[in-house]
């Protein structure tokens, strides 16, 4: 799990949120995260799935779009994966995006990303959630749908 924006960052953010919708910003960090894994001697040779919630969804994206042969699968949950605009052109990971049935703009842009994108991409939408799934058993809906993408895509790497 990582922060995407420094302490001094996210303390600005929180007043401005000027950072978190600074997806170039934050998408190479995401790429220098899978960098450093990929040179861990522990599991730098395991597939790497990332998941990416609102912002940091478009973030996975634009590293997913940069390191191919190193993020296998992508996981967005409530996602803005429209944010990562051209590279979604170049995303060849496996993509599951999965967003609330009340968020209705939020689905209608992850429709709209899905057609630019040429990777296998599926849309999954979980009744009587909201953008952040705090309704009851919405985020382990959430969590059965991402594992079962992840066990799906990493494990035919591997």
């Amino acid at each position: 799990m990582l922060d995407l924006l420094t302490p001094q960052e996210e303390r600005i953010d929180v007043d401005t949120a000027e950072f978190r919708f600074d997806i170039p910003r934050l998408g190479p960090r995401v790429s220098a995260a899978a960098d450093w894994v990929a040179t861990r001697r522990d599991i730098g040779q395991l597939p790497i799935g990332c998941f990416g919630a609102s912002t940091g969804a478009a973030a996975a994206l634009i590293a997913a779009a940069e390191r191919p042969r190193t993020i296998a699968a992508v996981v967005s949950r409530g996602g803005r994966p429209d944010l990562a605009g051209d590279a979604l052109r170049s995303v060849r990971a496996p993509t599951l995006l999965i967003v609330g049935g009340y968020d209705e703009p939020v689905i209608e842009l992850n429709r709209v990303a899905m057609r630019q994108m040429s990777a296998h991409v599926e849309l999954e939408i979980v009744p009587g959630a909201t953008h952040l799934f705090e309704e009851p058993g919405t985020l382990g809906r959430v969590e059965a749908l991402a594992a079962d993408w992840f066990n799906r895509y990493l494990n035919a790497e591997s």
